[in-house]
């Protein structure tokens, strides 16, 4: 079973930056594919970015691309989000996920969708003030 539990979340000014770690138990972060999503006030969770164990490639959204780095530590055996020139809009509860059943998959449209993934943790709040 893959636990999964986030970390390093809080309250930053625009501009700032903050770094999130999701702990992984029950999984090696070798394989597999990881991504973080978020969650802002009164709006539906939606896609952060994502890690493929194969290749080590990575993609973002829109919103969070040349700012967000998304890395698996596999020393930690942990997923890590390097957040930078946070701004308002960022403010979410970020989730960490887990693809475990299903082969890896590169496609975008498929690695975007929450439903596809098995395991999620408990979620950390990011708060950034203007």
């Amino acid at each position: 079973q893959v636990q999964l539990v986030e970390s390093g979340g809080g309250t930053m000014q625009a501009g700032g930056s903050l770094r999130l770690s999701c702990a992984v138990s029950g999984r090696s972060v070798r394989s597999h594919t990881w991504a973080w999503f978020r969650q802002g006030p009164g709006k539906e969770r939606e896609f952060v970015a994502v890690a493929w164990w194969r290749s080590s490639t990575t993609y973002y959204s829109d919103s969070v691309k040349g700012r967000f780095t998304i890395a698996r530590d596999t020393a930690k055996n942990t997923l890590d989000l390097q957040m930078n020139s946070l701004k308002p809009e960022d403010t979410a509860v970020y989730y960490c996920a887990a693809d475990t059943e299903h082969p890896v998959n590169f496609k975008i449209a498929y690695v975007t969708e929450s439903r596809q993934y098995d395991s999620w943790g408990q979620g950390t709040e990011v708060t950034v003030s203007s």
